[in-house]
């Protein structure tokens, strides 16, 4: 595996090409460029807010802000394993006639990717300050977060771009299941209304574990504790009190441990498999 590690490190020429091309080609002939990376949850989170807090009466303010703090990691991880599930394939002339790491590929997809949701982020913070939403202290933790989800992106990412080159319908599968998951993420809703849902008391501690334990969940849940003042929201007639609850570190830690065995497992599946990509295409 170390080797591997050399040899990509020795083709990175070949993977900033990569990554350049796949950002040029994305905009291309585009007058607002990366922009329109950002419009597609900015008019989603536009639309999700009015819903909740127009019609539904979610009681959360700048729910908005909120709401788009843990779109854009969804967005880089669902935005990620799709464009890695074509990776391979896409490049079937390049792995047929050249020598070269094929796990550059998803690797390049992974870090355009990076790229755009590190441009959203500093859109976010221009949001947040006109909001006004205070500098706190646990902004120096993101990029830890980032590196955390990175991982965790790359090594799905290694999954489902070797899977599709045996197994078509793995692309197909990823975007139900991606479809799926993002309902089931704290993303449209917090964490802290897990208590006062119209889930059984008996069950809310596991469901709350569950989220504690899915390094996605958990991660999307940093995300909005480290860049977001923490609240207390007072029950209404049409919504149950919400009570902030801390950023745990352990978890954390755990959701880190998680990535980073995906990431080595993913790694050494794609690895396992790569020399046979050439006759399969």
């Amino acid at each position: 595996m170390l080797n591997e590690l050399k040899e990509t490190i020795r083709y990175r020429e070949l993977l900033v090409n990569l990554v350049v091309r796949d950002i040029k080609v994305r905009y291309k002939n585009s007058v607002m460029g990366f922009f329109w990376s950002l419009l597609n949850p900015l008019l989603q989170v536009a639309v999700i807010t009015f819903a909740f807090k127009g019609i539904m009466r979610y009681n959360v303010p700048n729910y908005s802000a909120y709401l788009l703090c843990a779109f854009l990691p969804w967005t880089f991880f669902q935005m990620s394993v799709l464009d890695a599930s074509s990776a391979v394939i896409y490049h079937a002339n390049l792995v047929k006639k050249t020598y070269f790491p094929r796990e550059i590929l998803p690797i390049s997809i992974v870090i355009s990717n990076l790229i755009h949701f590190i441009l959203a982020l500093l859109v976010f913070f221009v949001y947040l300050l006109v909001l006004g939403t205070p500098i706190l202290a646990t902004w120096f933790l993101l990029p830890v977060v980032v590196c955390i989800q990175f991982l965790l992106n790359m090594g799905v990412a290694f999954f489902v771009a070797s899977l599709n080159v045996f197994y078509e319908d793995i692309k197909y599968m990823a975007t139900v299941l991606l479809n799926l998951l993002l309902f089931t993420l704290p993303i449209f809703y917090l964490i802290e209304t897990v208590k006062g849902s119209s889930i059984p008391a008996a069950y809310r501690p596991l469901v709350l574990k569950l989220f504690y334990w899915n390094p996605l969940a958990y991660l999307i849940t940093t995300y909005r504790k480290i860049l977001l003042p923490p609240f207390n929201v007072a029950a209404t007639s049409t919504s149950p009190a919400i009570h902030d609850i801390p950023l745990s570190y352990a978890y954390l830690g755990l959701a880190a441990l998680t990535s980073l065995i995906i990431f080595i497992a993913g790694y050494a599946f794609f690895n396992s498999r790569k020399w046979k990509f050439a006759e399969r295409l």
